[in-house]
């Protein structure tokens, strides 16, 4: 018997540090995906070091474990969060997917050390192809909105990319300007859902500024953001993830627009299948 897990990478398109002060967030699945295939054997474990320990945490069964992933590691797409719910939906397939998204958190902060809230794992797990979620920390609710074909989102590599444990997902600045950012950035995900291209732009620009203030971003992650922002056909754009590099999202006017970089569009939800 075999299980493989599929995973979608994370775009969060507003609402970034809002997760663990029971904000809001705006987010789709990327088409970029993590696959663990776990095999049954007679005893003991076979994989990663990181994998063999995760999958272990989460009371799994004597497997062989592969991965393979589309998603960089330390580019603020989810690898970790991905991998720890392949994990989980291949230990239970039968699980309810909230409490998989709860369950992949536990194993990412015991193993893994990463101090994540619950951003990456429900955009995961509660998206659908061409649709963003808007995810609602407070009561850990969801609601699916279509995304207008004119939103057209693409991602730069920074060329900064950091390592589990790195970031600390509580920064450090004083409790007022934290709240202010929360505060602020639920006002910018409400706008999102129904923001045109321009209005959105400008609440993708508005949304680095206030993940600057709140000290997550680096000089030349700004000076790369500004340059961005500056550029024809360039609507607006921020740095994504927990902070300290990764990747840039940019809303372009049209896909011609930063050639270079591709097109990213909302896709599936994370699943999993058994064979015999």
């Amino acid at each position: 018997m075999h299980r493989i897990a599929s995973i979608p990478a994370r775009i969060n398109i507003i609402g970034e540090h809002t997760d663990y002060a029971g904000g809001l967030s705006y987010a789709f699945a990327a088409p970029q995906r993590l696959t663990l295939k776990a095999t049954a054997i007679q005893e003991g474990f076979e994989g990663e070091n990181t994998v063999v320990s995760l999958w272990k945490e989460a009371n799994g069964w004597p497997a062989q474990l592969t991965v393979t992933s589309e998603i960089p590691i330390g580019s603020g797409m989810s690898s970790s969060a991905a991998l720890c719910l392949a994990i989980v939906l291949c230990v239970n397939k039968d699980i309810d997917a909230f409490q998989a998204c709860r369950e992949a958190q536990r194993i990412e902060h015991v193993v893994l050390g990463t101090k994540c809230g619950l951003l990456d794992q429900m955009a995961m797990m509660f998206s659908k192809p061409n649709h963003a979620v808007l995810i609602n920390f407070t009561d850990h609710t969801t609601a699916q909105h279509p995304l207008p074909e004119t939103h057209v989102f693409k991602l730069i590599d920074s060329g900064i990319h950091r390592t589990l444990g790195e970031v600390d997902y509580r920064t450090s600045v004083d409790e007022q300007t934290k709240r202010k950012h929360v505060d602020e950035e639920n006002e910018r995900v409400i706008k999102a859902i129904e923001a045109s291209n321009v209005e959105l732009g400008l609440l993708l620009n508005a949304s680095h500024e206030s993940l600057r203030t709140i000290g997550v971003s680096l000089e030349e992650i700004d000076q790369q953001v500004t340059a961005l922002q500056n550029t024809p056909g360039v609507l607006g754009a921020r740095m994504m993830g927990g902070g300290f590099g990764g990747m840039i999202l940019v809303l372009v006017e049209h896909e011609e627009i930063l050639p270079e970089a591709a097109h990213v569009k909302a896709s599936k939800a994370g699943f999993v299948q058994e064979f015999f």
